[in-house]
This record gives structure tokens, sequence and C-alpha cells, in this order.
């Protein structure tokens, strides 16, 4: 299994399906229209391929923020459903670590939804702790 950060058109195409298993209100055209409107805004992503299959997808920002000083925020962490459990997660969360540390970033986050608790059983295990609540408004 290999990281690779997405540059091109092709390795959006390739990581397209796996990161609609997460957000599945896009289809492929406007998945891509997304990505590219948030790369723009330093939106990047990385992906675990094996055998020219991608296993897992993150999609994450490098920002600034007086609570975290310079950071790196998951938006989108996603294993292909029939891989969940193979390792891929981990080994993407390892490499968003040392790219964490390659950049000068202190912190890493991410959100999860509350009824998301296989994904909290893996952050949990992989380190991360439930440092807050969330609150959001849909209709401001």
């Amino acid at each position: 299994m290999e990281v690779h950060l997405a540059t091109s058109e092709s390795a959006l195409d390739k990581i397209g399906p796996v990161l609609r298993q997460l957000r599945p209100q896009y289809d492929p055209q406007s998945l891509k229209a997304q990505i590219r409107q948030q790369q723009a805004d330093g939106y990047q992503l990385a992906y675990v391929e094996e055998n020219d299959r991608v296993l897992c997808v993150a999609g994450f920002v490098v920002s600034q923020k007086l609570a975290w000083g310079k950071h790196i925020y998951v938006d989108d962490l996603v294993s292909e459903e029939s891989h969940r459990s193979a390792g891929a997660g981990a080994l993407l969360l390892r490499w968003l670590r040392e790219y964490a540390r390659e950049i000068g970033c202190s912190q890493i986050h991410l959100d999860s939804g509350v009824q998301r608790f296989a994904a909290h059983r893996f952050y949990l295990r992989e380190g991360f702790i439930i440092a807050s609540h969330h609150f959001s408004l849909s209709d401001p």
C-alpha cells in the first residue's frame, strides 16, 4: 500500500468512487467540481492505493487558528467499504501525521458524525481524543 497526493484529473477520477461512499449526495461531475472549488482554498486529497485500486481517501486543509496554531483539518476520511479494517486508514493517518510534522503543524483535527460509532472507535484507537462538541446552524 502506498500513499499519494491527488494532483491530476486522473487521480480525481480514481478516488471519486471511494469519496462518494462518504459523500453520496454528489454525482461524479459535481464531486469533481466541488473538489476543484475547494482546492482553490487549499483543499488537498491524499489516498492509499494498492494494485491500482484506491483503498482510502482523506481530504484535508492546512490552516492556522488562534486556538490550534498551524494544523491540518481533515474534512473527509473514508476507506473503501470492502477494505475497511484492513490497515489503509491507519496508514493514511500515519502519513498525515508525518506530513503535519514536515510542514510544521502542531495538531490534526477532524469532526465525525455522532452516529459513526465504528469511525469513533477507529479514531480513538489511532490516538485521537474527543476534545470538544461541534455546534452548527443549518439555516443561518
